[in-house]
């Protein structure tokens, strides 16, 4: 038969996960045989030859029910069902869908988040630095073939953030602080050049974990900061003071201060007081930055619109 689509296989990975399944590459073989797919079927590649087509769709539907609540990930490449997700099976759903995920506040908030692109922001110091939302929606087949492009871009693209900060997490604070260090030299700060961006020792940073020299002579820096944090863990305003703080005593005027969760209210107003040039970056921002500028990440596939030249058929007409 015809490989079900992602959300078809919803139910069936999600049961499959309840029974102990680790993974989505243990889910794939009893797929097979539960939708009778034949062995030329199930060897069938995406368009970018990286994957079967079931083990893709397996892998949208396991990502998708995440996203819901209904799955978590103690640790990379294992997924076990929360207590949401028993809860729903409890229930016996006859089907799982994007309309059954809608009804989760994670999910909805998932979606949200795949809206955001990267643009331009007054109150950012730097223009790589921010982020605006444009109007994107979940793919379905009311969409033109270039709203549907753009929809799944952005949901690719908030997966890949929170796959991101999922990998961060597992990195010692002293990774953490190089690959900072690497995003900014990405980004154009101190000239692209690697020899520009040092760390400070970790048993003495005085509250400062790297600086970047925008100069070749060094009479021009921009102090770094990097926490760490787990999501639900927020920066606040007195580690943000003691950061000010840290760069009053070195003389310096610009700073970066990074996280892998978030900031709190407090913290981004007191940065409104005082003279100090400085950028708060959270997780969901690090990681589009990420993204956008290549570090951890790399092109897997390249699709290519193409148009009319109304300038090459311009001299035709006549």
């Amino acid at each position: 038969m015809t490989i079900p689509n992602f959300e078809t296989l919803m139910l069936p990975v999600l049961k499959l996960f309840a029974d102990g399944a680790p993974n989505v590459a243990a889910c794939v073989p009893v797929l097979k045989k539960q939708f009778n797919i034949s062995d030329e079927e199930a060897s069938e590649l995406i368009p970018s030859g990286t994957t079967t087509v079931l083990q893709s769709r397996a892998h949208w539907a396991r990502t998708y029910l995440a996203k819901a609540g209904l799955l978590m990930s103690p640790r990379r490449n294992l997924h076990v069902v929360t207590d949401l997700g028993r809860q729903v099976l409890a229930s016996q759903p006859e089907r799982i869908d994007n309309d059954t995920l809608a009804s989760f506040e994670g999910f909805r908030d998932w979606i949200e988040r795949s809206r955001l692109r990267d643009g331009a922001d007054a109150t950012a110091t730097h223009s790589s630095l921010a982020s605006v939302a444009v109007d994107s929606a979940p793919i379905d087949e009311r969409q033109t073939p270039e709203d549907a492009i753009a929809a799944a871009s952005g949901i690719l693209d908030a997966a890949l953030r929170d796959e991101l900060l999922a990998l961060l997490q597992q990195l010692s604070p002293q990774r953490f602080e190089r690959l900072i260090i690497d995003l900014l030299i990405a980004m154009g700060y101190g000239g692209g050049d690697l020899a520009n961006g040092l760390m400070t020792k970790a048993s003495a940073d005085g509250g400062i974990d790297g600086i970047i020299h925008e100069d070749a002579l060094g009479l021009d820096a921009v102090y770094v900061q990097a926490k760490r944090y787990a999501p639900d863990n927020r920066v606040s305003r007195p580690d943000v003071q003691r950061f000010i703080g840290s760069l009053t005593g070195e003389g310096a005027t610009k700073g970066v201060f990074v996280t892998t969760s978030d900031f709190s209210r407090e913290a981004h107003e007191y940065l409104t007081r005082v003279q100090h040039r400085v950028v708060l970056i959270n997780g969901q921002r690090l990681a589009r930055l990420m993204i956008q500028h290549g570090v951890g990440v790399r092109v897997r596939q390249t699709y290519k619109l193409q148009s009319i030249d109304e300038d090459y058929f311009a001299d035709m007409s006549s």
